[in-house]
């Protein structure tokens, strides 16, 4: 029989990812601030709990998937956290995007308890987390991550073990890096493409097949012209993971001069108030230094 799995933290990423437990036969546990979420898994088959010390108390496997470091350390280590209700030999994976540090903080206290941690964030935006093919890096001991494999496996397409306690963050957080400096010389693309009259339908068949094919180029970039900013993933959310990744850098002394650039840039959407958007808004902010607006025949437009 299946583990009871319990699911703290139903928002874009993590109610669909809870409804593809369901999906999988997991018996499952979940509680989140918001009780819409809440009520909307219990319709599908999940039970309620109303902390989670109670979700720990009754799911040997805990996943916790919340917006940053402060969150999962209350939700972990509070008064009514995670800790508080699990016994030895549950599991606690958090699949949020945090500090390094913190994560291993969680992983002391909870040794401390008998309980075991996996730290195992994931990339592939909404859509992954709906079709359950996100990619999903894990840290933490190897038996742990072989007992916890099928849970993971329901969830993503990809799921390999990178190394100990908190090798996951850092491997998402290098993922950042890499995909949202990415992000920005995609957007630097567009603009020069759009500006010179190319139709961004006709680039993407044309370039696709080349070197610069990547994932933010094949998905965002037609959202872009066609200005669809809605969120699968929030600019203020990416803001939180640069701010991760620089200050790793930081403590690494290594220079990252594309993404202190691409924090930069978001800054200034940040700064128009679309925080809440989606992290394809960051061509808005290149658009304003062009002068130039994208659209998809590649027109005149000005920003």
């Amino acid at each position: 029989m299946a583990e009871t799995v319990g699911f703290i933290g139903l928002g874009i990423m993590g109610k669909p990812m809870a409804h593809n437990l369901l999906k999988a036969g997991y018996p499952l546990i979940v509680h989140n601030r918001s009780k819409a979420a809440v009520t909307e898994l219990v319709e599908a088959g999940a039970s309620a709990a109303s902390s989670p010390a109670e979700v720990a108390r009754r799911a040997r496997i805990v996943i916790t998937m919340l917006p940053d470091s402060p969150d999962v350390r209350s939700v972990a280590l509070g008064e009514n956290g995670v800790l508080a209700g699990a016994g030895p030999g549950s599991v606690l994976i958090d699949m949020s995007t945090i500090a390094p540090a913190v994560t291993r903080e969680i992983a002391t206290a909870a040794s401390l308890k008998g309980v075991k941690t996996l730290d195992a964030p994931v990339s592939g935006s909404e859509q992954g987390a709906i079709n359950a093919t996100l990619a999903i890096m894990v840290g933490g001991d190897e038996d742990v991550f072989e007992r916890c494999r099928p849970v993971l496996s329901a969830l993503g397409r990809s799921v390999v073990r990178v190394g100990g306690v908190g090798m996951g963050h850092t491997v998402k957080l290098v993922n950042q890096i890499i995909g949202l400096a990415t992000l920005e010389a995609v957007c630097e693309g567009l603009i020069v493409a759009s500006k010179a009259g190319v139709d961004v339908s006709t680039l993407l068949e044309a370039i696709r097949g080349g070197a610069a094919r990547s994932w933010m180029l094949e998905n965002l970039s037609p959202l872009i012209a066609q200005r669809d900013f809605r969120p699968g993933f929030m600019v203020r959310l990416a803001q939180k993971d640069l701010r991760l990744a620089l200050a790793l850098a930081e403590e690494l002394q290594v220079s990252v001069p594309s993404a202190a650039l691409t924090n930069q840039l978001f800054r200034a959407v940040e700064a128009s108030g679309q925080g809440s958007a989606g992290i394809q808004a960051l061509a808005i902010a290149l658009e304003r230094l062009a002068g130039y607006q994208i659209s998809r025949e590649g027109s005149t437009s000005k920003s």
